[in-house]
């Protein structure tokens, strides 16, 4: 017996578990996975950024157009309280140079098990290789290293993960158990393929250094990688929502150049100098942007700044699902209350990645995560104690 069962092990999944328990409630945690925080930890390997401190309304901002509910729970818990919420597990942390704020260990193990003794503390208890198989007359069904089991809690909060992943537990296999409550999954913060010439073979794991991207009417700064199959990276992933969505991505190869200076440059006399060469002196254009130049440039228009300002790259749309950082699509939220339960299913609740909303790359994807499950837990917290 167990007042809420928490499926998932992700941040939102432990922060709905925290929240819970803090009001006296007992609460089950059930993953899949042999242990929990599996995709977290891989994200940690890179620094794990936990959130970005900037105003927020800025903050909110970047994840584009969310509603209410997502908007409300980003309010209530967003980088001040991150960061408040990291310190208090003793786990210091700084602010980079972009705003990006990261664990001092610049890993996320520490952090996590700081929180999972904290959880322990609050008399959460963890049961690992449960997989979730939707209900039977009201009853959460799993399968378990026993055999099948049935649980009737009194709430129940889904912090199930998108569909990227796979390997880490992020499968999207509850989808069928929620068949006319999901958007479809899309890729987010993804690279995109390009099928490139030959003559990019020598290329190929380089970064694009300096760059400015555009795509629709979303901007970044900063630079990408051209790999084996495409094109990935930060700057590209600040991007990729709308080159999903089918706009244009340009390149401006020197954005710290106005338009005027580029063309004075170009202006000189080259005399019997290569264009390539003449590029590289008078623009000081390094061998990755100048192969770029002439994997998507030629034939060289009259217009050569403009095209140096504007690089249109060709690509076939995004690297695989399973392989993107995160995704869009999930739960609907006209679906949900403005607590997070769902309308067909009450005293359900659902958190996380597995809601229909995404976000940049930048520490907005956890701070989401965090987010929601918070709200989650404090809604069904709620419904517990109105039994």
């Amino acid at each position: 017996m167990t007042d809420a069962v928490v499926i998932g092990a992700g941040p939102a999944g432990l922060m709905a578990a925290e929240t819970i328990a803090r009001t006296g409630a007992s609460v089950t945690i059930a993953d899949a996975m042999p242990s929990a925080g599996r995709k977290f930890l891989m994200a940690g390997k890179s620094g794990l950024n936990l959130t970005k401190a900037e105003p927020i309304g800025q903050f909110i901002a970047a994840y584009g157009d969310i509603g209410p509910v997502m908007r409300a729970s980003l309010e209530a818990f967003g980088p001040d309280q991150v960061v408040q919420w990291a310190e208090d597990l003793r786990q210091a942390t700084f602010t980079g140079s972009t705003g990006r704020v990261f664990p001092a260990a610049m890993k996320a193990s520490p952090l996590l098990r700081a929180w999972m003794a904290r959880l322990d503390g609050l008399g959460v208890t963890l049961h690992t290789r449960w997989r979730w198989h939707g209900w039977d007359d009201g009853a959460l069904q799993f399968e378990t290293p026993n055999g099948p089991l049935s649980v009737r809690p009194k709430a129940t909060v889904l912090a199930l993960g998108g569909a990227s992943w796979s390997r880490l537990g992020s499968d999207g296999h509850w989808v069928q158990f929620l068949p006319d409550a999901v958007a479809p999954f899309a890729p987010a913060n993804m690279g995109f393929v390009v099928p490139w010439s030959t003559h990019m073979a020598r290329h190929l794991g380089r970064p694009v250094k300096a760059v400015g991207l555009r795509a629709g009417d979303l901007h970044s700064r900063g630079e990408f990688v051209i790999s084996e199959h495409g094109i990935e990276g930060g700057g590209i992933y600040e991007v990729s929502r709308a080159m999903r969505q089918g706009a244009q991505l340009y390149v401006d190869l020197l954005p710290d150049w106005s338009l005027e200076r580029v063309a004075k440059a170009l202006a000189k006399p080259r005399g019997k100098t290569s264009l390539s060469n003449h590029l590289r002196k008078v623009l000081r254009l390094d061998p990755v942007r100048l192969a770029l130049l002439g994997e998507f440039g030629r034939p060289y228009p009259d217009d050569l700044a403009g095209l140096l300002k504007a690089l249109p790259i060709i690509h076939q749309g995004p690297r695989p699902l399973d392989q993107a950082i995160s995704t869009a699509g999930g739960v609907r939220f006209n679906g949900l209350s403005d607590q997070l339960m769902m309308k067909m299913h009450p005293g359900v609740f659902c958190a996380g990645e597995m809601l229909d909303w995404e976000a940049p790359t930048g520490g907005y994807l956890i701070t989401g995560c965090l987010a929601t499950g918070r709200l989650a837990g404090q809604a069904a917290s709620q419904h517990i104690a109105a039994q």
